[in-house]
């Protein structure tokens, strides 16, 4: 039973965005690069936010103090990668095929998957560790849902990510702040609601994180210039 708890939450944490770099971006190299390093940079993010909760000692149990910090950490090397990017993008253009300006979406969407899958991989490998065994219901004498709510949880955020990406880019090339606030605000919301998880308030947060996924899903389908009318027509061709 452990290990199919095991492959269960990992299979559902992890089967779509699996699938999303499968077929989006295991195609091309230079996405493949892009990706590593937007990974690299939240790796440094989640680096400096651990050095600070280490240096703070009197906030060390204040699990908000760490979240708020290590949100904004995120954010603030979102857009140090999209300034790599963009500086690089005369050097891009000389090793790949398609028009960089062109693929802006396309890259901001690599640079949100590559944060979403490492955030995600450190979120849930202690739990997936944990899954396997030996046989529990629950961590703590918690809830037995906690494994399939964690994975759920996980697959939110990387897909949050992702979308994140997308609107983030395109409001720094628009120069529109209230889209960027968004992504900031609602980053900071998101993470705030899994807050509830330690009193086992589990439906509030994962209820808010996939409202929150709907809405932001829907903003970069259109910041990418997706219209319903092209959806309608795929679907009719069906």
């Amino acid at each position: 039973m452990t290990v199919m708890d095991f492959f269960g939450c990992a299979f559902l944490a992890f089967g779509p965005p699996l699938a999303m770099f499968t077929f989006t971006v295991a195609t091309e190299p230079i996405r493949i690069i892009i990706l590593i390093a937007s990974a690299f940079f939240w790796f440094i993010s989640l680096l400096l936010s651990s050095m600070l909760w280490y240096a703070v000692v009197p906030l060390q149990n204040q699990l908000a103090f760490g979240l708020v910090f290590s949100v904004l950490f995120q954010e603030t090397f979102r857009y140090l990668l999209y300034w790599v990017l963009r500086k690089a993008e005369r050097g891009l253009e000389k090793i790949t095929t398609t028009h960089v300006v062109d693929s802006r979406h396309v890259f901001a969407y690599v640079c949100g998957l590559g944060f979403g899958i490492m955030s995600g991989a450190f979120a849930l490998v202690n739990v997936l560790a944990d899954a396997a065994g030996p046989g529990t219901m629950g961590l703590k004498q918690g809830t037995e849902y906690f494994f399939i709510i964690s994975a759920a949880t996980t697959l939110c955020f990387i897909l949050l990510h992702t979308f994140w990406g997308v609107i983030f880019f395109a409001a720094l090339d628009r120069k529109n702040w209230g889209q960027i606030v968004w992504v900031v605000g609602s980053h900071l919301f998101v993470s705030g609601m899994t807050l509830f998880n330690v009193h086992q308030f589990y439906m509030a947060s994962l209820l808010s994180a996939y409202g929150i996924l709907i809405i932001t899903t829907s903003m970069a389908f259109k910041v990418a210039g997706g219209r319903v009318q092209s959806i309608s027509h795929c679907i009719t061709r069906k």
